[in-house]
């Protein structure tokens, strides 16, 4: 007797029949459009998004401690931790746009009128130096005969450096816009960062597996190293250096402070700004504050530097500094002013990641175990005939 239960059909809901490749491929071809879309909208604020993300991942500790001061009301402790970061990084370079021309004016009457005195005559004991003492003595005079010649310089340039001045002008003011969009929407991801968090974690998981976790954690020790680390030290020593030059009645402060920032991502880079500084304030029969201008420096790059610095960048394993230098400058390139902070972050955090997935990967460690061939067999014939005698 011929059974009269009949085979359920495939379906993916009752009385809804399966779907067919055309539409499947219709339902693909809409959601990457919409994907698109929503890439195309938000595109013009991506930098601005990056550095946003990576103030927030790096100062989250400090907002949870905010916001236990508060008594938990998140939205207060948001709106208190973007004025905090608004005043550490909008304000100093809102402060560097306001003066900009004047410093660098200040800068470039300074030059002008220490070229058009000239360098002082050379001490007398300076021909008394075996050797090479007779011929600085000859190289100092000639240069200070050479006056006019150095001004004639100097003024063949002055307009090349007010072309540069006003793009810098340009690119400062839509950076300071960036910083400022990127803090409104630092504030709605401190508001409202766990729940996203909860749900990139779960994508993250879903794409990375088990892994996951150990690498989130490699990549904010590292975003935090670095932005402490280096944009962090950077900053304060701009700052601080700037401050000791206007104590110091050093021409354009704030334009040198600035270059001391950008010169601190190289290991003696700010010693380009402030010891010039301390050389134009001997010159200006100021040798007290040229001798504070040395002690400034060697204070303030001797803590931060050789102190803060190696401290902070410790957690971030062994990045090499030549990337660091790469990201400042390349994410300038890609990002414009934002890019500072960017760059280096994003190949710092990187570099970890790629470090940590070789380190774990069972070839490399296979590798690592095989002998070299080149050391286990001698290599000339000298060799050779020592080791079978």
């Amino acid at each position: 007797m011929p059974s009269t239960e009949s085979t359920p059909e495939s379906t993916i809901g009752p009385g809804k029949p399966n779907p067919t490749l055309i539409e499947v491929t219709l339902g693909l071809l809409a959601l990457l459009l919409l994907v698109a879309g929503c890439i195309f909208v938000l595109l013009p604020f991506l930098s601005a998004s990056i550095l946003a993300i990576v103030l927030c991942f790096s100062t989250w500790p400090w907002f949870v401690a905010l916001l236990n001061l508060m008594n938990r009301r998140k939205t207060l402790a948001a709106l208190a931790m973007t004025l905090l970061l608004a005043a550490i990084i909008l304000a100093p370079f809102a402060f560097l746009g306001a003066h900009l021309v004047d410093n660098v004016k200040a800068v470039m009457e300074a030059t002008h009128r220490a070229l058009i005195g000239g360098p002082p005559q050379p001490p007398e004991w300076l021909a008394n130096i075996p050797i090479i003492g007779p011929r600085a003595r000859d190289y100092w005079i000639n240069l200070s005969a050479d006056v006019s010649s150095q001004a004639a310089a100097l003024q063949s340039v002055i307009g090349t450096l007010a072309k540069l001045v006003l793009k810098f002008g340009a690119i400062l003011g839509r950076g300071l816009f960036e910083t400022a969009l990127a803090l409104l929407i630092c504030f709605f991801l401190y508001r409202d960062g766990d729940a996203a968090a909860k749900r990139l974690t779960v994508i993250a998981f879903r794409i990375g597996g088990p892994r996951t976790d150990r690498l989130i954690d490699i990549a904010a020790l590292t975003v935090r190293s670095v932005v402490y680390g280096f944009i962090g030290t950077s900053l304060i020593q701009g700052v601080l250096f700037g401050l000791g030059f206007w104590i110091a009645g050093v021409p354009g402060p704030t334009v040198l402070g600035f270059a001391t920032f950008i010169l601190s991502f190289i290991p003696i880079g700010p010693l380009l700004i402030w010891i010039p500084a301390a050389i134009w304030l001997f010159r200006q029969s100021s040798p007290h504050w040229g001798i504070f201008i040395l002690c400034w420096g060697l204070l303030v790059g001797g803590l931060l530097e050789h102190a803060l610095r190696p401290i902070l960048m410790a957690r971030t394993g062994s990045t090499p500094l030549i990337l660091i230098l790469l990201g400042v400058f390349g994410g300038a390139l890609a990002f414009g002013f934002v890019g500072f902070f960017i760059g280096p972050t994003l190949l710092a955090v990187g570099y970890s990641l790629l470090q940590d997935w070789g380190d774990d990967d069972p070839i490399v460690k296979a590798v690592e175990h095989v002998p070299d061939h080149l050391d286990a067999q001698p290599r000339t014939m000298v060799e050779r005939e020592q080791r079978s005698s």
